[in-house]
């Protein structure tokens, strides 16, 4: 198995990769001095290989390196986290420990959804989204492309959040969040917008 991006994310993949049995796991890292302990680092290769995951937290990054490959993508799913029958979950998505997702629920390609994190029914979640710790999207939620949602926010049901948007930690999404915003606070405000 090879993670793309030796970070501290890149960190918790390998221990779910672990947990759920991998033996063989080699870091890629364009960076000549990164390091993870207990695992070999190298420069990043150019050819097609299979059973790769982008462990680079950044949504904008991991689109970029996943729109310029050949690669073929597997997905790392924590022995602790529930997926309800019937979720489907995409190419290089990882859970992390604790995280529920419940029945209907649709998860895109490259996303992250970390740890203890609550994604109720009937929720879409776009390619390249971040949900952060104890974050909790209650049902009929949509979470539009390469969104992060902070730690411990929630979203109400029946929400739309918008692509590149950023939901603040702990913040209470009570209305839908239009494209490229940072929105904060309890309930939720614009507080910034985004140039992509």
């Amino acid at each position: 198995m090879i993670l793309i991006g030796a970070s501290g994310h890149g960190k918790v993949i390998a221990d779910i990769l672990k947990l759920s049995g991998t033996k063989n796991i080699v870091f890629w890292d364009d960076n000549p001095l990164a390091v993870v302990p207990g695992f070999n680092v190298k420069p990043r290769e150019h050819q097609s290989e299979e059973n790769i995951i982008l462990s680079i937290g950044n949504n904008a990054t991991r689109k970029k390196i996943a729109e310029h490959s050949s690669y073929t993508y597997t997905t790392a799913i924590h022995p602790s986290a529930i997926l309800s029958s019937g979720v489907l979950v995409g190419q290089g998505t990882v859970v992390m420990a604790a995280a529920i997702i419940n029945p209907g629920s649709q998860i895109g390609w490259h996303c992250i959804i970390n740890t203890a994190a609550v994604i109720d029914h009937d929720v879409i979640l776009e390619d390249y989204v971040h949900i952060s710790p104890n974050a909790t999207l209650a049902g009929n939620v949509t979470i539009n492309e390469g969104a992060w949602i902070g730690a411990g926010a929630t979203v109400i049901q029946g929400l739309t959040i918008g692509k590149w948007a950023v939901v603040g930690a702990g913040a209470v999404v009570i209305k839908d969040v239009p494209n490229n915003v940072v929105v904060v606070g309890n309930p939720a405000r614009i507080v910034r917008y985004i140039d992509l």
